[in-house]
Protein backbone atom coordinates (compact mmCIF):
# COMPACT_ATOMS: atom_id res chain seq x y z
CA UNK A 1 0.00 0.00 0.00
CA UNK A 2 2.62 2.59 1.23
CA UNK A 3 6.28 1.76 1.67
CA UNK A 4 9.17 3.84 3.85
CA UNK A 5 10.15 5.57 0.70
CA UNK A 6 6.94 7.17 -0.02
CA UNK A 7 6.95 8.51 3.32
CA UNK A 8 10.26 9.95 2.69
CA UNK A 9 9.27 11.31 -0.74
CA UNK A 10 6.60 13.18 0.63
CA UNK A 11 9.32 14.81 3.50
CA UNK A 12 10.80 16.40 0.39
CA UNK A 13 7.93 17.77 -0.83
CA UNK A 14 6.79 18.79 2.50
CA UNK A 15 11.08 20.89 3.36
CA UNK A 16 10.17 24.15 3.30
CA UNK A 17 6.51 24.35 3.19
CA UNK A 18 5.13 22.66 6.29
CA UNK A 19 6.82 23.17 9.52
CA UNK A 20 9.77 20.92 11.60
CA UNK A 21 8.10 21.31 14.63
CA UNK A 22 10.85 20.88 17.70
CA UNK A 23 10.85 17.36 19.63
CA UNK A 24 10.27 18.21 23.58
CA UNK A 25 10.68 16.92 26.54
CA UNK A 26 9.55 17.12 30.16
CA UNK A 27 11.30 16.37 33.70
CA UNK A 28 8.40 15.36 35.16
CA UNK A 29 7.46 12.87 31.90
CA UNK A 30 11.26 11.78 32.17
CA UNK A 31 13.77 11.87 29.95
CA UNK A 32 12.87 8.46 28.62
CA UNK A 33 9.90 10.57 26.99
CA UNK A 34 10.03 13.23 23.68
CA UNK A 35 6.66 14.91 22.42
CA UNK A 36 6.67 15.90 19.00
CA UNK A 37 4.06 18.83 19.34
CA UNK A 38 1.98 19.13 16.20
CA UNK A 39 -0.11 21.95 17.24
CA UNK A 40 2.88 23.65 16.24
CA UNK A 41 2.20 22.54 12.52
CA UNK A 42 0.56 25.11 9.98
CA UNK A 43 -2.88 24.69 10.51
CA UNK A 44 -2.60 23.54 13.86
CA UNK A 45 -2.18 19.98 13.12
CA UNK A 46 -0.29 17.51 11.28
CA UNK A 47 -3.37 16.87 9.04
CA UNK A 48 -1.43 19.92 6.75
CA UNK A 49 1.36 17.26 5.86
CA UNK A 50 -1.18 14.67 4.20
CA UNK A 51 -3.15 17.57 2.99
CA UNK A 52 -0.60 19.50 0.87
CA UNK A 53 1.44 16.00 -0.03
CA UNK A 54 -1.92 15.06 -2.01
CA UNK A 55 -3.17 18.26 -3.35
CA UNK A 56 0.47 18.88 -4.31
CA UNK A 57 -0.31 15.87 -6.96
CA UNK A 58 -3.30 16.92 -8.69
CA UNK A 59 -2.67 19.67 -11.91
CA UNK A 60 -2.69 23.04 -10.47
CA UNK A 61 -6.22 24.69 -10.30
CA UNK A 62 -8.08 21.15 -9.89
CA UNK A 63 -10.88 21.74 -7.44
CA UNK A 64 -10.94 19.79 -4.20
CA UNK A 65 -13.41 18.65 -2.25
CA UNK A 66 -12.88 17.36 1.51
CA UNK A 67 -14.94 16.09 4.64
CA UNK A 68 -14.19 16.61 8.07
CA UNK A 69 -14.79 17.65 11.63
CA UNK A 70 -11.95 20.56 11.51
CA UNK A 71 -8.27 19.79 11.55
CA UNK A 72 -8.08 18.41 7.87
CA UNK A 73 -10.86 20.55 6.54
CA UNK A 74 -8.34 23.39 7.75
CA UNK A 75 -5.78 21.54 6.07
CA UNK A 76 -7.28 21.07 2.79
CA UNK A 77 -8.03 24.39 3.01
CA UNK A 78 -4.62 26.07 3.23
CA UNK A 79 -2.77 23.65 1.16
CA UNK A 80 -5.57 24.56 -1.46
CA UNK A 81 -4.87 28.12 -0.86
CA UNK A 82 -1.26 27.51 -1.15
CA UNK A 83 -1.26 25.75 -4.74
CA UNK A 84 -4.00 27.59 -6.54
CA UNK A 85 -7.10 25.07 -5.60
CA UNK A 86 -10.43 25.60 -4.44
CA UNK A 87 -11.63 24.12 -1.78
CA UNK A 88 -15.33 23.12 -0.59
CA UNK A 89 -15.41 21.28 3.00
CA UNK A 90 -17.90 19.37 3.96
CA UNK A 91 -18.00 19.89 7.87
CA UNK A 92 -20.88 18.96 10.82
CA UNK A 93 -22.66 21.32 12.05
CA UNK A 94 -21.63 20.71 15.92
CA UNK A 95 -18.03 21.31 14.59
CA UNK A 96 -15.99 23.83 16.88
CA UNK A 97 -16.85 27.37 15.80
CA UNK A 98 -12.95 27.79 15.88
CA UNK A 99 -11.86 25.60 13.47
CA UNK A 100 -15.42 26.35 11.35
CA UNK A 101 -13.98 29.73 11.17
CA UNK A 102 -10.14 28.98 10.59
CA UNK A 103 -11.76 27.08 7.79
CA UNK A 104 -13.86 29.68 6.11
CA UNK A 105 -10.56 31.81 6.65
CA UNK A 106 -8.24 30.28 4.98
CA UNK A 107 -10.76 31.08 1.79
CA UNK A 108 -12.95 27.62 1.71
CA UNK A 109 -16.82 27.06 1.27
CA UNK A 110 -18.36 25.50 4.00
CA UNK A 111 -20.99 22.93 3.66
CA UNK A 112 -22.96 21.66 7.17
CA UNK A 113 -24.59 18.47 7.75
CA UNK A 114 -25.65 16.47 10.32
CA UNK A 115 -22.87 13.80 11.82
CA UNK A 116 -25.63 11.89 13.46
CA UNK A 117 -27.86 11.25 10.86
CA UNK A 118 -26.02 11.91 7.82
CA UNK A 119 -23.43 9.59 6.00
CA UNK A 120 -20.44 12.50 5.31
CA UNK A 121 -19.01 10.03 2.68
CA UNK A 122 -21.90 9.83 0.58
CA UNK A 123 -22.46 13.26 0.29
CA UNK A 124 -19.29 14.13 -0.22
CA UNK A 125 -19.15 12.07 -2.97
CA UNK A 126 -22.54 13.55 -4.73
CA UNK A 127 -20.92 16.95 -4.09
CA UNK A 128 -18.10 15.89 -5.76
CA UNK A 129 -19.15 14.78 -8.61
CA UNK A 130 -21.99 17.85 -8.97
CA UNK A 131 -18.92 20.12 -8.60
CA UNK A 132 -16.25 18.37 -11.01
CA UNK A 133 -14.00 18.26 -7.65
CA UNK A 134 -11.00 15.80 -6.89
CA UNK A 135 -12.38 13.97 -3.25
CA UNK A 136 -9.64 14.36 -0.87
CA UNK A 137 -10.19 11.92 1.67
CA UNK A 138 -8.65 12.71 5.49
CA UNK A 139 -6.77 9.11 5.82
CA UNK A 140 -7.63 6.58 3.50
CA UNK A 141 -5.51 7.86 0.79
CA UNK A 142 -1.72 6.62 0.00
CA UNK A 143 -0.50 10.09 0.01
CA UNK A 144 -2.42 11.65 2.69
CA UNK A 145 -1.24 8.42 4.94
CA UNK A 146 2.84 8.91 3.41
CA UNK A 147 2.36 13.04 4.62
CA UNK A 148 1.00 12.42 7.85
CA UNK A 149 4.20 9.86 8.49
CA UNK A 150 6.27 12.22 8.13
CA UNK A 151 5.89 13.65 11.26
CA UNK A 152 6.60 10.25 12.89
CA UNK A 153 10.00 10.47 10.43
CA UNK A 154 10.74 14.27 12.01
CA UNK A 155 10.69 12.68 15.62
CA UNK A 156 13.05 10.06 14.75
CA UNK A 157 15.40 11.90 13.21
CA UNK A 158 15.64 14.33 15.58
CA UNK A 159 15.12 12.31 18.92
CA UNK A 160 16.86 9.23 17.86
CA UNK A 161 15.03 5.85 17.56
CA UNK A 162 12.45 5.61 20.28
CA UNK A 163 11.50 2.28 21.38
CA UNK A 164 8.21 2.48 21.78
CA UNK A 165 5.83 4.85 18.99
CA UNK A 166 2.43 6.50 20.68
CA UNK A 167 0.44 7.94 17.93
CA UNK A 168 -3.52 8.67 18.35
CA UNK A 169 -5.64 6.91 16.13
CA UNK A 170 -9.02 8.00 14.67
CA UNK A 171 -9.58 7.21 10.80
CA UNK A 172 -5.68 5.85 10.58
CA UNK A 173 -3.70 8.06 8.17
CA UNK A 174 -1.52 8.79 10.87
CA UNK A 175 -0.64 5.70 12.31
CA UNK A 176 -0.52 3.91 9.20
CA UNK A 177 1.85 6.37 7.79
CA UNK A 178 4.06 6.78 11.43
CA UNK A 179 4.25 2.53 11.62
CA UNK A 180 5.34 2.29 8.30
CA UNK A 181 8.53 4.40 8.48
CA UNK A 182 8.63 3.99 11.91
CA UNK A 183 9.19 -0.19 12.12
CA UNK A 184 11.36 0.60 8.98
CA UNK A 185 13.64 2.63 11.01
CA UNK A 186 13.88 0.27 13.74
CA UNK A 187 11.07 1.11 16.58
CA UNK A 188 10.09 -2.14 18.28
CA UNK A 189 6.55 -0.89 18.94
CA UNK A 190 3.92 1.03 17.50
CA UNK A 191 1.03 1.89 20.20
CA UNK A 192 -2.51 3.42 18.85
CA UNK A 193 -4.54 5.57 20.95
CA UNK A 194 -8.19 6.29 20.57
CA UNK A 195 -11.54 7.53 22.74
CA UNK A 196 -13.07 4.74 25.11
CA UNK A 197 -16.47 5.72 23.88
CA UNK A 198 -14.73 5.08 20.58
CA UNK A 199 -13.12 2.02 20.45
CA UNK A 200 -13.59 1.12 16.56
CA UNK A 201 -10.11 0.30 16.30
CA UNK A 202 -8.99 -2.02 19.78
CA UNK A 203 -12.35 -4.01 18.51
CA UNK A 204 -11.11 -4.63 15.12
CA UNK A 205 -7.91 -5.61 16.48
CA UNK A 206 -9.49 -8.17 18.25
CA UNK A 207 -11.63 -9.12 16.05
CA UNK A 208 -8.76 -9.55 13.56
CA UNK A 209 -11.15 -7.69 10.82
CA UNK A 210 -13.12 -4.08 10.67
CA UNK A 211 -15.57 -3.29 12.95
CA UNK A 212 -17.97 -0.81 12.93
CA UNK A 213 -19.21 1.48 15.59
CA UNK A 214 -22.05 4.13 15.84
CA UNK A 215 -20.44 7.71 15.95
CA UNK A 216 -18.87 8.03 19.18
CA UNK A 217 -20.02 10.48 21.95
CA UNK A 218 -16.43 11.56 22.83
CA UNK A 219 -14.79 15.51 23.26
CA UNK A 220 -12.60 14.52 20.67
CA UNK A 221 -14.30 15.72 17.78
CA UNK A 222 -10.68 14.97 15.84
CA UNK A 223 -11.48 10.85 16.48
CA UNK A 224 -14.94 10.22 16.14
CA UNK A 225 -14.41 8.23 13.29
CA UNK A 226 -16.77 5.02 13.54
CA UNK A 227 -14.79 2.53 11.79
CA UNK A 228 -10.90 2.06 10.36
CA UNK A 229 -10.57 3.44 6.33
CA UNK A 230 -10.03 -0.01 4.36
CA UNK A 231 -6.40 1.28 3.37
CA UNK A 232 -5.22 2.35 6.61
CA UNK A 233 -6.73 -0.69 8.13
CA UNK A 234 -4.33 -2.99 5.43
CA UNK A 235 -1.33 -1.46 6.45
CA UNK A 236 -2.29 -0.36 10.74
CA UNK A 237 -3.27 -3.74 10.80
CA UNK A 238 -0.13 -5.37 9.93
CA UNK A 239 2.50 -2.68 11.96
CA UNK A 240 0.80 -1.88 14.93
CA UNK A 241 0.92 -3.48 18.05
CA UNK A 242 -1.59 -2.48 20.35
CA UNK A 243 -4.47 -0.43 20.60
CA UNK A 244 -5.04 1.53 24.16
CA UNK A 245 -8.02 3.56 25.10
CA UNK A 246 -8.17 6.45 27.85
CA UNK A 247 -11.37 8.88 28.90
CA UNK A 248 -12.65 11.75 28.13
CA UNK A 249 -11.73 12.94 31.76
CA UNK A 250 -8.20 11.51 31.22
CA UNK A 251 -8.03 13.66 27.78
CA UNK A 252 -8.77 16.57 30.10
CA UNK A 253 -6.05 15.98 32.12
CA UNK A 254 -3.11 15.99 29.43
CA UNK A 255 -4.64 19.28 28.40
CA UNK A 256 -3.93 20.47 31.73
CA UNK A 257 -0.66 19.10 32.11
CA UNK A 258 0.44 20.30 28.70
CA UNK A 259 -0.92 24.03 29.39
CA UNK A 260 0.53 23.97 33.21
CA UNK A 261 4.37 21.81 32.41
CA UNK A 262 4.92 22.01 28.88
CA UNK A 263 3.35 25.69 27.98
CA UNK A 264 1.64 23.87 25.14
CA UNK A 265 -2.66 24.17 24.07
CA UNK A 266 -3.33 21.29 22.54
CA UNK A 267 -7.01 19.72 21.78
CA UNK A 268 -8.67 16.73 23.02
CA UNK A 269 -7.79 14.43 20.09
CA UNK A 270 -3.95 15.97 20.57
CA UNK A 271 -3.94 14.98 23.76
CA UNK A 272 -5.05 11.20 23.63
CA UNK A 273 -1.39 9.59 23.69
CA UNK A 274 -0.56 12.04 26.31
CA UNK A 275 -3.23 10.74 28.69
CA UNK A 276 -2.07 7.42 27.36
CA UNK A 277 1.66 8.07 29.36
CA UNK A 278 0.82 9.89 31.83
CA UNK A 279 -1.74 7.27 33.27
CA UNK A 280 0.85 3.94 32.92
CA UNK A 281 -0.79 2.82 29.68
CA UNK A 282 2.46 2.31 27.66
CA UNK A 283 5.98 2.04 29.40
CA UNK A 284 8.98 1.50 27.76
CA UNK A 285 12.36 2.60 27.67
CA UNK A 286 12.29 5.31 25.36
CA UNK A 287 8.77 6.48 24.51
CA UNK A 288 7.86 8.71 21.73
CA UNK A 289 4.67 10.78 21.44
CA UNK A 290 2.99 12.35 18.85
CA UNK A 291 0.58 15.43 19.74
CA UNK A 292 -0.92 15.44 16.96
CA UNK A 293 -3.26 18.80 17.24
CA UNK A 294 -4.10 22.37 19.15
CA UNK A 295 -6.92 23.48 17.13
CA UNK A 296 -9.35 24.28 20.47
CA UNK A 297 -11.09 27.95 20.75
CA UNK A 298 -10.24 29.41 24.32
CA UNK A 299 -13.71 29.30 25.21
CA UNK A 300 -14.27 25.45 24.91
CA UNK A 301 -10.40 24.92 26.25
CA UNK A 302 -11.81 27.18 29.50
CA UNK A 303 -14.92 25.19 29.77
CA UNK A 304 -13.00 21.53 29.16
CA UNK A 305 -10.51 22.78 32.10
CA UNK A 306 -13.14 23.79 34.17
Amino acid sequence: MIGANDVRAAARLLDGVAHRTPVITSRTLGEHTVLKPENLQRGGAFKFRGAYNKISSLPKGTPVLAYSSGNHAQAVALSSRLLGSPATILMPEDAPQSKLDATRGYGAEVVLYDRYTGDREAIADELAAERGAELVRPYDDPLIMAGAGTAALELLEDAGIVETLVVPVGGGGLIAGSATIAKDLGVKRVVGVEPEAGDDWKQSFAAGEIIAIDVPRTIADGLQTHAPGELTWEVASRLVDEIVTVTDQQLVEAMRFAFERLKLVIEPSGAIGLAAVLNGLVSGDRIGVIVSGGNVGAARFAELIA
